[in-house]
């Protein structure tokens, strides 16, 4: 047996012909939809890319104890445990947070990992003078003193045609693996791209698919904020976006065509999956995280191929999932092993099997931000206190995206009894005094959603039952998930007993 995942950053669920969508291009979502499961009500977990990656490794939720860090080493990691029962694990990559200080434990734990530079603000070439930053530019490369937009027009001088772009050879990486290796047995490979993750660099080849007229204007990385631009300006970037998901959907095209050229759908698993989506200037927002997650961020495209359930081929299915949780107990499952222990997301077998639910409700947020809970229907967001607060890391690797936790928060550290999940091993707890959360005012509004009656969000609504019950979700969840005694207070719950 052998397992392909292609994970996509960023990737938007409404955009997308599977699920309606008609401003992209997409034909090979098209074609994976008629050959794999399509989920309709898969929602995520932590937020934004690291959290979702440690979610991947250990299938259990992040962000309520942690904010973006490293694998802990008490953690049980999806890849290494596919080593132990002789199942080797290969992962190709450009998302580049994992060789920054805040993702440096992850690609360690896969048997072998190609790591593809060039993304975004990626600290990649070298060069002293500062590039020319466009006339004619919005959002971030409108900023010459902005560090990561600097580098990023570097970056993209270093990769004049498609051929070299950072996905060009993830994709070619991957494809790779599958030559060298689709006669082999027990192997499970990961495919990762940042695109379609801003800025939304692609070459003229894909932008010429989507005729108008742009001029000179360079904005395709907007600052994560409300929308001040044009409409004409929201429309330019939702174009630069629709001709990257193109570019995404011809890589998509080839790894089907090598799942066709070698019969891999015999005995391959096939899963495709995001980590969230992005504002593209709805709810007059751009970006995510510094906003409540709205349904364009939290409710997310998710494919799977099992050989086990070929019935399955072009069906759909109803039930709430969390791939970020889920994906560990499937593949481990697929490979004959239960997950371990600690996890706490589920097997998705029988939810090809006959849609069977796995979940009443999923909790979803980002460390020191709302806590949110959904049933498939309504999404409910419960907001902190004023002071958000008490809140605290709990870690045994102090470190944010680019670099260590703050000294004055290492200053206050003290030793934390062992959580259910560590391994018995106590834990550094951190005051939180520079929270991920943004300071959108929205992030502070308790609101109940009826996505049946309401699927674009515009209004909140009112029913004291379905706030009771998913209360009472909310807080069965926090237990399951052992949440730290502190999330009860900062969220305004009762005490937890």
């Amino acid at each position: 047996m052998k397992a392909i995942m292609v994970m996509f950053d960023s990737l938007n669920r409404r955009m997308l012909p599977p699920y309606g969508g008609a401003e992209v291009q997409a034909a090979n979502f098209t074609r994976l939809a008629q050959r794999c499961t399509t989920f309709e009500t898969s929602y995520v977990c932590s937020m934004p890319c690291m959290p979702a990656r440690r979610d991947l490794h250990t299938g259990r939720p992040n962000f309520l104890h942690r904010r973006w860090g490293q694998l802990e080493p008490f953690d049980d990691s999806l890849p290494e445990l596919l080593k132990t029962i002789g199942v080797y694990s290969h992962f190709v990559t450009d998302h580049y947070h994992y060789w920054e200080d805040g993702g440096a434990t992850y690609h360690n734990r896969y048997s072998t990992a190609e790591l593809i530079r060039g993304q975004e603000g990626d600290l990649w070439v070298g060069q002293v003078a500062d590039p020319a930053f466009p006339a004619h530019a919005r959002g971030r490369h409108a900023n010459p003193k902005d560090l990561y937009a600097r580098q990023d027009l570097v970056n993209r001088r270093a990769t004049p045609t498609d051929a070299e772009h950072s996905q060009t050879r993830t994709f070619a990486a991957g494809l790779d693996f599958i030559e060298r290796n689709h006669t082999e047995d027990n192997w499970f490979l990961t495919i990762e791209t940042f695109d379609p993750h801003e800025p939304f660099f692609v070459h003229e080849e894909w932008r010429k698919k989507y005729p108008g007229e742009r001029g000179d204007l360079l904005f395709d990385w907007p600052y994560y904020q409300e929308v001040s631009e044009t409409p004409e300006e929201v429309t330019h970037i939702r174009t630069e976006y629709a001709a990257l998901m193109t570019k995404c959907d011809h890589s998509l095209g080839l790894v089907l065509d090598a799942m066709d050229r070698h019969h891999l759908w015999d005995d391959t698993q096939l899963i495709v999956w995001t980590d969230h989506g992005f504002l593209l200037g709805e709810h007059d927002l751009w970006a995510k995280i510094w906003m409540p997650f709205y349904d364009e961020v939290a409710h997310t495209p998710f494919f799977l191929w099992d050989p086990r359930f070929a019935s399955a081929a072009g069906q759909r299915r109803s039930a709430l999932v969390q791939p970020s949780i889920d994906l560990a107990p499937t593949i481990l499952g697929f490979f004959g092993q239960l997950p371990t222990p600690d996890m706490r997301g589920k097997d998705l077998a029988p939810v090809l099997a006959s849609d069977m639910p796995v979940r009443e409700a999923a909790i979803f947020g980002m460390h020191g931000a709302q806590v949110n809970i959904t049933d498939g229907r309504y999404v409910y967001w419960r907001a902190a206190n004023d002071e958000n607060a008490p809140l605290y890391n709990y870690t045994l690797c102090p470190t944010v995206m680019r670099g260590f936790l703050p000294l004055s928060e290492l200053q206050e550290v003290t030793i934390a009894p062992p959580f259910s999940f560590t391994k018995a091993c106590p834990v550094m707890q951190i005051p939180t005094h520079q929270s991920m959360a943004g300071s959108n005012p929205r992030l502070k509004q308790t609101a109940l959603w009826d996505l049946h009656t309401d699927p674009s969000q515009s209004q909140p609504c009112t029913d004291a039952a379905v706030e009771a019950r998913l209360l009472v979700s909310l807080d069965t969840l926090l237990r399951e998930y052992d949440a730290p005694q502190e999330q009860w207070e900062r969220l305004g719950l009762e005490a937890h007993k």
